[in-house]
């Protein structure tokens, strides 16, 4: 064995620049790999934290009804009815029972938090601006403990909402583009033109435009009052689970038990979710396409070697070197070539996954980035080796297989 190794060091020292050219092919393929799995595994981590940080594991409320019997084929039970263009039903968001359906759900072991909430379209003015957005009633210790609000304050305390009856928190990209600032006060304005005067008491930022440029929170008898409800009147009911991967099949149970639309999060964010399954398959689909190159070019490369050395092999063989022997030759060269390769890579990609955490990145006002978001998991150079290796063990096996079978006296014999 000892001499097979020797032989084979010999063959790859011989052919430098062959060897090196082979060892890059597999530098840059396992390279990019780490780069482009560390990059895109970060981002989609990122947003997904993001995401379910901000929106809720399970979410009831009173959905639009898509269709119904219409008022004659009530009356005319059995005749023959013709109704176009039906109106939609005046139904409101209210959900009827709100506090004694959270107070049940409370009770749910697999459940940590819960928190009714009133959500309603208004309008913001502060002096000439005008900006159309949402605003959420809540009891805010109780929506903490949902999204982590505390955390995501940037200025003022959740307590000084509590505290502060006219209070409201508002979201940083709206207060940035109403030029409002904490101890402002803005003038709300419902869709049917109730009007009430707020004091900004804080500003959050959740991280996506798509929330921090429109919602702002104030206590739930504020928003009543702003909307002219009674204190039971509720729209919504968020609910945090133990184990959010059970809202897809706990949702279900609400919705038969309490006659209201319950949304899970996977169903809320299925288009995030798709989204990142696909850039995980192009991820996966690019890096695998660079190594399965690479290992085409360790085969290349072994097969010229063989056909160079096809008097010496014979030699080998003539001398006693059984087929076994000579293919060993060739597989350790592909091995080394693949392991060393390799190594090099998961260094290359992480000094790229380095330069790319560290490149300055302005998400605007779609999401709060200032650089690019990488992921630095251990077992991504683990599959980078692995696959190298192994890819160039597959490169290798062939040449050396072709390698094994050479007749030496045909080959003497010239």
């Amino acid at each position: 064995m000892r001499l097979v190794i020797d032989i084979a060091r010999t063959h790859l020292i011989s052919k430098p620049r062959q060897t090196i050219i082979a060892m890059l092919g597999v530098t840059f393929g396992i390279g990019m790999f780490i780069a482009m799995v560390s990059l895109m595994t970060g981002l989609n981590n990122f947003t997904e934290e993001l995401t379910m940080t901000s929106s809720p594991d399970i979410h009831i409320y009173h959905d639009v009804t898509e269709s119904r019997p219409s008022v004659i084929e009530q009356v005319n039970v059995g005749g023959i009815n013709k109704v176009h263009h039906q109106k939609p039903k005046n139904e409101t968001p209210r959900l009827r029972n709100a506090h004694q359906i959270a107070a049940l759900i409370r009770r749910d072991p697999r459940v940590t938090g819960v928190a009714p909430s009133i959500s309603s379209q208004v309008f913001y003015n502060y002096g000439p601006v005008q900006l159309s957005g949402n605003i959420l009633g809540v009891d805010i210790i109780e929506e903490d403990k949902l999204f982590e609000l505390r955390e995501k304050m940037k200025e003022g305390r959740i307590e000084d909402l509590k505290a502060n009856h006219d209070g409201i928190i508002m979201g940083r990209g709206l207060a940035r583009k109403l030029n409002a600032r904490t101890g402002d006060r803005v003038v709300i304005t419902t869709p049917q033109g109730y009007t009430m005067t707020l004091k900004i008491v804080g500003v959050f930022q959740m991280g996506l435009g798509s929330i921090d440029n429109v919602r702002s929170y104030a206590n739930l008898s504020t928003v009543q009052t702003i909307l002219q409800q009674d204190h039971l009147y509720v729209t919504d009911i968020n609910i945090k689970l133990k184990d959010l991967l059970l809202a897809k099949s706990i949702a279900p149970g609400y919705q038969r038990m309490y006659g209201y639309k319950a949304e899970d999060w996977e169903t809320a964010n299925a288009t995030f979710l798709t989204g990142n399954i696909i850039r995980n398959i192009l991820t996966y689909s690019v890096s695998i396409t660079l190594l399965i190159v690479a290992g085409f070019g360790i085969y290349n490369i072994l097969n010229m070697t063989i056909y160079n050395k096809m008097k010496d092999i014979a030699i080998l063989k003539a001398m006693g070197f059984a087929g076994r022997d000579v293919k060993q030759i060739f597989m350790i060269q592909s091995l080394v070539i693949g392991f060393i390769g390799s190594l090099l890579g998961l260094a290359i990609g992480y000094g790229l996954s380095l330069l790319i955490a560290q490149a300055p990145f302005n998400g605007g006002d779609f999401i709060s980035l200032d650089h690019f978001p990488v992921n630095f998991d251990p077992k991504y150079y683990i599959i980078g080796i692995v696959f190298g290796v192994t890819t160039t063990a597959f490169a290798g096996y062939m040449p050396s297989r072709k390698a094994s079978k050479i007749d030496p006296i045909e080959i003497l014999r010239g």
